[in-house]
């Protein structure tokens, strides 16, 4: 925080500050023009892990498209095709004209594997296999995924 108190609303080029729950958060992204990545999944990648990592935390406002992308130097467009892309991931919410905010992370995750396991069930129910070996595989695969914690 600043000696009066207050955040600002950015510290620099690719650093949005804001407070939530009386603690100055910042959100820092630095774009790499040599790493042969696009700009928008560099942008949505170092969003989504700060969110996951909890240093975005649930309910905190990201900046808008058109201030984030002059901070970074990146057309808007950019900005706005890696908003879309996280909010498709369940990783942020916009609220209309209140903004863009950060979303829980456990309901992104939730929502995630409840689509896939909507997906899954379309897909062995049209290839005609029965319920039991469709859970039979489903639990092979988590083995694997998990180890055999479970």
């Amino acid at each position: 925080m600043r000696p009066n108190g207050t955040c600002g609303v950015w510290s620099g080029a690719s650093h949005f500050r804001g407070v939530r729950d009386n603690h100055c958060v910042t959100l820092k992204i630095d774009i790499d023009d040599g790493s042969g990545v696009a700009p928008y999944e560099q942008v949505r990648a170092q969003i989504s892990e700060q969110a996951r990592a909890g240093l975005l935390p649930v309910g905190y406002r990201l900046p808008t498209v058109r201030g984030l992308a002059e901070s970074l130097g990146l057309a808007a467009n950019t900005v706005a095709k890696a908003y879309r892309a996280l909010e498709s991931d369940g990783v942020i919410e916009t609220r209309g004209r209140n903004g863009t905010f950060v979303a829980s992370a456990g309901s992104a995750a939730e929502r995630e594997a409840a689509s896939a396991a909507r997906a899954y069930a379309e897909r062995v129910r049209r290839l005609g296999l029965a319920e039991g070996v469709a859970l039979d595989a489903v639990r092979d695969a988590l083995r694997a995924a998990y180890g055999d914690r479970g």
